[in-house]
């Protein structure tokens, strides 16, 4: 009787351990986000949106350059024949319209960045949700971007999220 018991009191705590040991052992998945991302339809209007925005802007650019090598063009042509004051009228007048070319860069620059972040924000959220109502659907702890993983050999939700997202 004393051996069955010792016995029995082994087994229960071998299955004890056990289950210890896989309760320790959190349930992992991958996504692989950027795919998501680079796929979705939402993104795919934005993208085109800032290539629409940012051609504009290489345009006016552009045209502000041409603009500023006529004038020198023309400037450096009549240098000889214009008095030194008309030069140097000129030659204020060139810096200005340089120092405006770049600062029009450098905005455009800026706002084609504010642009893609407050279009690019509300996406990133709503694939975050996404990612986490799956995770917690399918009851895993941990879901990790497969992006920076050296080895993705779980369970991968990209479908699920990409469904989710109606996509």
């Amino acid at each position: 009787m004393m051996k069955q018991m010792k016995t029995l009191l082994i087994a229960a705590a071998l299955f004890l351990g056990v289950n210890q040991v896989a309760n320790a052992q959190a349930k992992t998945a991958h996504v692989d986000v950027s795919e998501i991302m680079m796929k979705m339809p939402a993104m795919l209007d934005a993208q085109k949106q800032l290539e629409k925005l940012s051609t504009t802007y290489d345009a006016d650019y552009k045209t502000m350059v041409e603009e500023y090598q006529n004038k020198i063009k023309k400037y450096d042509a009549e240098a000889t024949t214009v008095s030194d004051k008309m030069n140097e009228e000129r030659s204020k007048e060139v810096q200005d319209m340089q120092k405006r070319i770049v600062d029009f860069r450098d905005n455009a620059q800026k706002e084609l960045q504010k642009k893609e972040q407050d279009i690019t924000r509300p996406l990133i959220e709503k694939v975050r949700a996404s990612i986490q109502k799956i995770g917690k659907a399918k009851g895993y702890q941990y879901v990790l971007n497969s992006a920076e993983l050296l080895l993705a050999d779980g369970p991968d939700i990209t479908a699920d999220v990409k469904k989710d997202l109606g996509f």
